[in-house]
């Protein structure tokens, strides 16, 4: 493995440094999340070691992609269920999505 789960858990923290999640008050731990959240990719990563570089590349790229495409859902739906309107930018998005139906 090329990095412990303790060094993604630092790096993740430094990414977050730029973009902050907003854990608002979720009854867990910040950095117990995170450390459960890079053991997990640390161990996922490991089961990957068979795959051809260039394959792990692209399932570890569609990993990333599905949990964006997650992450946004679910800001969505919080945004909505709270009343709160999307950004012009999202909400243009959106409906540029929602049209192609």
């Amino acid at each position: 493995m090329l990095i412990t789960p303790e060094q993604l858990q630092e790096l993740m923290m430094e990414v977050e440094k730029e973009d902050p999640i907003d854990f608002a008050d979720l009854p867990f731990e910040e950095d117990e999340l995170r450390r459960l959240t890079a053991s997990h990719i640390c161990v996922m990563a490991e089961s990957l070691e068979s795959f051809s570089e260039e394959d792990r590349h692209i399932t570890l790229l569609a990993v990333a992609a599905k949990l964006v495409l997650e992450n946004m859902v679910l800001h969505v739906q919080l945004l909505r269920r709270h009343g709160i309107p999307l950004s012009q930018d999202v909400a243009t998005l959106l409906q540029g999505i929602s049209r192609k139906k």
